[in-house]
């Protein structure tokens, strides 16, 4: 009877069971017995080297890659290294690793076979499209100088964009929109022509606006890895953007296709950041040394001249000294007339005296003379008055040439001293504000500290329930030490009470027996 409480063993579970370290045994035996010496022609790729001397790449063709590895007393007997993309033929055995479930091969010998497939279909693709000019110099666009948008085609889950995203914002913070594609497998290279495409659709006034410079951007990684970069797709993408376009796939020592047809190659994701934007701390140094210059030169804009007005000034002398000597002439020439004229008169009256004329003769003789003085003097006048004239006109342009001098140097100076006045009105309004500033954020800090000093302080405890026993003596902090104490002081949040121990504590309370329950 008791035989029936139990189910009857199933058929056909007779079966030997194999742990998983017998199967992963008998599979590596008939795995090295089946294929104890082999040569494997293929392609290599993902070469690693650590630190331990092992070699470990990958052998592969158009459908299958196989691990192999080379221990470090191999490695080191190999007479040519694995390089990717060189196609080889390695001589070893099979074997597999139960570790990982997988099988490889123990690579003895290699001996090269070829350029690689890869390398031959991307060496024959870069070609073709050199030849039809889309690697060109001439099709290159220079870089702005200070882009306001970024558009950055890479992936949003990456160290690349957080690397680019560091380094824009120590140089240069600027605005930067990301485009998340597939850096890797069959739909990279779809996404990323796409999003070069899609990033040059974008109008220049719509609610997304477009950007000043596209960067593609990926980490380093083996051929396959960064093939969607050779793609024919992506390269016509990058070489029909309009926007000037920098290339960052992998590191510096990888060259994909994209980087012939971009604007700009650049080793790293973080060099092509670097390239995008100049930094701010120096421009700002460049800009400070620009005003000092421009200052500089205004000032001696206005110097110059006036030191050569002065220098001309001190050269024409007074207006009043270039008619002295003409003055002076005219006077000397009134002193002499005077005596010449009396001198003729009277040599002439000593001729009539010693030679009597008639009278009609003597009266024709000093009319004639008197109308040659006459004459004389009004020649004399006139001319006089030539010169004077000639002088006064002199005096005139010269004053009128300094007058506009004058003014020249004036209007010049009162521009200079607006563009000063305004400068220092500018400095002033800055120097006002910054104060003010200065004192929120101090304000600011030292409400935080205040804030930390009274999360951090025993009163915030108290209030949430807790009592803090002073005695005479400091604080009390044990129960024996409180019967000892003839009268301490409870602080609570709300104020202090004092105490004494009319009882004393008990050494320990004993739990309660738990209460048996009825079996029924």
């Amino acid at each position: 009877m008791a035989d029936d409480l139990f189910e009857d063993e199933a058929p056909g579970n007779n079966a030997h069971e194999f742990t998983v370290s017998e199967i992963s045994g008998a599979v590596k035996r008939s795995i090295e017995d089946q294929f104890g010496r082999v040569r494997v022609r293929g392609e290599i790729g993902r070469v690693s080297r650590p630190s331990s001397g092992h070699l470990y790449f990958d052998l592969k063709d158009d459908r299958s890659v196989l691990a192999a590895v080379s221990w470090k007393g191999q490695a080191a007997r190999l007479t040519h290294r694995p390089e990717e993309g060189m196609e080889v033929i390695a001589t070893g055995r099979l074997t597999t690793f139960p570790g990982q479930s997988k099988y490889q091969m123990i690579v003895d010998n290699i001996e090269p076979a070829g350029a690689g497939a890869l390398m031959a279909m991307l060496e024959k693709r870069r070609k073709a499209l050199a030849e039809e000019g889309l690697f060109d110099q001439d099709r290159k666009r220079p870089l702005p100088f200070l882009p306001r948008l970024i558009g950055v085609v890479t992936s949003p889950s990456g160290a690349v964009i957080r690397d680019i995203l560091h380094r824009l914002r120590d140089r240069f913070p600027t605005h930067v929109l990301i485009w998340p594609v597939a850096v890797q497998g069959e739909a990279s290279a779809p996404q990323v022509a796409a999003a070069i495409r899609g990033f040059n659709a974008l109008p220049d006034a719509g609610p997304v606006p477009r950007p000043d410079l596209l960067i593609v951007a990926r980490g380093g990684g083996s051929l396959e890895d960064l093939w969607g970069f050779n793609e024919e797709i992506v390269v016509r993408a990058a070489a029909e953007s309009r926007i000037p376009l920098i290339s960052a796939v992998g590191h510096e020592t990888d060259t994909t296709l994209i980087d012939f047809a971009s604007d700009r190659r650049a080793p790293t994701p973080t060099a092509a950041a670097e390239i995008a934007v100049p930094v701010r701390a120096e421009l700002a140094a460049r800009l400070a040394e620009s005003g000092v210059r421009m200052t500089r030169a205004s000032t001696l804009r206005i110097d110059r001249p006036r030191q050569r007005l002065h220098d001309l000034g001190r050269a024409l002398g007074r207006p009043s000294a270039l008619t002295e000597p003409a003055r002076q002439r005219l006077d000397l020439w009134a002193t002499r007339l005077e005596p010449a004229l009396r001198g003729l008169v009277r040599s002439r009256r000593q001729q009539l005296q010693s030679r009597p004329m008639p009278a009609a003769t003597l009266r024709a003789f000093t009319a004639a003379r008197r109308h040659d003085l006459d004459r004389l003097a009004v020649r004399l006048d006139n001319a006089a008055t030539r010169q004077r004239d000639r002088r006064q006109d002199r005096v005139q342009q010269m004053k009128e040439r300094l007058d506009a001098s004058l003014a020249r140097v004036t209007a010049v100076t009162r521009r200079a001293i607006v563009t000063q006045t305004e400068r220092l009105s500018d400095l002033g309004r800055r120097l006002d504000a910054a104060p003010a500033r200065a004192v929120a954020v101090r304000r600011d800090a030292l409400s935080r500290l205040d804030r930390t000093r009274q999360t951090l302080g025993y009163t915030e405890t108290l209030r949430r329930g807790f009592a803090v026993v002073h005695g005479p003596n400091g604080l009390i902090t044990s129960a024996e030490a409180a019967t000892q104490t003839a009268r301490f002081e409870v602080e609570f949040g709300d104020g202090r009470m004092a105490a004494r121990p009319d009882v004393p504590p008990r050494k320990g309370t004993a739990k309660p027996k738990p209460e048996q329950k009825s079996l029924f």
